[in-house]
């Protein structure tokens, strides 16, 4: 089919809908709005990808998204013709199911251009057509669906900080044509949640520039489309993809939204001293345990210094995690089964679980020590501790019970600094069980009786320190002056 053929000015038609799509080829009209489109790639490592086809947005009459598709062998006939913001009508499509990862719109089934397809462009505009549909998140919810490979989904919110620099002195975008000007890393403050790193790629990161050199004024807001959420240093990160698009301000309906939110409540935009985000607030364990107590249930990082008093026995160190997404598998008849990403043939692997009893000037409490902080603390991956195990002792891994490794023995009386993960669990639980997710440094207990430190923008009255979204508010319980003995491993 020649290419006039196959794209030319409409004519009408009878019209399907988004939801009445069924898998398989079709030979029905459909009309929508090329929302946007992008290349389709093939990830290869250390090189810049395979070019697959064209993958496209559209939007129909009743507002349902769905995903196109144009293989690479057809783009020639058609990328041309491809105008985002266009209405289009298709004849003769085929319907796949085969996309598993990384949906970006409501309708599972994806529209692939086949070889007897039409696809035709409609001149005049349609208003009942939408000319934007975004599916944005909250923190809680990027938060449950961190690491699952799935839907992909929208984000909005404030700008801290761009590439590390306040926005009160305009940051100066790197331009050059090297590999650092291929990332933009943002924290952006969300209404619901504390800041979060967000980082732009490629196209996304060139876009932003773009934009934001083009604006008189500093943007405050930024939406970004179809970001992947992703847990870095056991901080939950989100990460743009090749269908990501940026906004401002001003651009579209949600940024307008939020920019008036802003504008009726500008005491949120101090919440948070944008020097500060960079870093998680370091905390005394009383100190956690007093937001805990004040604050809504919510995600939040501190970092606090701490002294390895004790390792809890008579508990298995390690759990079996599903590869993917870190979650402790359940076993079926015969294969591995993951809760979280709904895997029936999970792949395994071995994960730290180690309940460690540690203390500071002031408090007591149990850290429970997850993935990479047991590697940071042992130097070595659980993997590793119980192949070498399996390899002295002999027997099969499978079954063979492996005991706790010297390495934390050897580790009571060390003091570190631990990255705490409060969730929402720490705000009903009677105990106080933290769970460290990193062990950023060794680290020194400070001196007894600090003086209190005073957070920016707030005052300190007695022994209460002021709130920020970021991190805190706290009590010091001056009068519970405890020694404490370390045990010597």
């Amino acid at each position: 089919m020649s290419k006039e053929a196959a794209i030319r000015t409409g004519e009408s038609s009878p019209l399907l809908l988004f939801r009445q799509v069924s898998p398989g080829p079709g030979d029905s009209t459909m009309q929508f709005r090329l929302l946007h489109f992008w290349d389709a790639r093939k990830n290869v490592k250390g090189g810049p990808g395979i070019i697959l086809g064209i993958e496209l947005l559209l939007i129909d009459a009743e507002g349902t998204v769905a995903q196109g598709f144009i293989g690479q062998n057809r783009r020639n006939q058609y990328e041309k013709e491809l105008k985002r913001g266009m209405i289009y009508t298709l004849t003769n499509y085929y319907a796949s199911n085969n996309k598993v990862m990384y949906h970006v719109a409501d309708q599972r089934l994806v529209i692939c251009i086949s070889h007897a397809s039409e696809l035709r462009k409609v001149e005049e505009d349609i208003e009942a057509i939408l000319t934007e549909r975004f599916r944005i998140h909250s923190f809680a919810d990027f938060e449950a669906n961190c690491d699952l490979r799935g839907d992909l989904h929208d984000v909005v919110g404030h700008l801290k900080l761009v590439d590390g620099n306040p926005l009160h002195q305009r940051p100066v975008l790197c331009i050059k044509d090297d590999s650092a000007s291929r990332k933009i890393l943002v924290h952006l403050q969300l209404k619901d949640g504390p800041v979060i790193n967000v980082y732009l790629w490629d196209e996304a990161a060139e876009n932003f520039r773009v934009k934001f050199d083009a604006c008189a004024d500093t943007p405050t807001v930024l939406l970004v489309t179809t970001v992947n959420p992703k847990r870095l240093g056991g901080k939950l990160c989100l990460s743009s993809m090749s269908s990501s698009r940026v906004f401002f301000d001003e651009e579209v309906d949600p940024t307008k939204e939020y920019l008036a939110w802003l504008a009726t409540n500008p005491s949120v935009t101090s919440l948070v001293n944008p020097v500060e985000v960079v870093k998680a607030e370091t905390l005394t364990i009383g100190e956690i345990a007093a937001f805990i107590k004040r604050q809504p249930a919510q995600i939040a990082y501190f970092d606090c210094i701490a002294t390895i008093d004790d390792v809890k026995l008579g508990t298995e160190w390690y759990y079996i995690a599903c590869k993917d997404c870190q979650t402790k598998l359940n076993r079926g008849p015969t294969t591995l089964l993951c809760p979280k990403c709904g895997n029936e043939n999970a792949t395994a692997i071995a994960n730290y679980r180690v309940e460690l009893s540690v203390y500071d000037n002031d408090e007591q409490c149990t850290f429970i020590i997850l993935g990479d902080a047991g590697k940071d603390l042992t130097g070595r991956k659980a993997t590793e501790l119980i192949d070498a195990y399996v390899q002295e002792n002999g027997g099969d891994e499978a079954e063979i019970e492996v005991p706790l490794p010297q390495c934390f023995i050897d580790a009571i009386g060390q003091t570190k600094k631990f990255r705490i993960k409060v969730a929402h669990y720490n705000f009903t639980s009677s105990r106080l069980s933290l769970t460290a997710t990193k062990i950023v440094s060794a680290a020194e207990l400070p001196p007894k009786n600090p003086p209190l430190k005073t957070l920016p923008g707030t005052e300190v009255e007695n022994t209460e320190l002021g709130e920020s979204s970021g991190g805190g508010a706290s009590a010091i319980e001056e009068e519970k002056k405890a020694k404490r003995t370390k045990r010597s491993g």
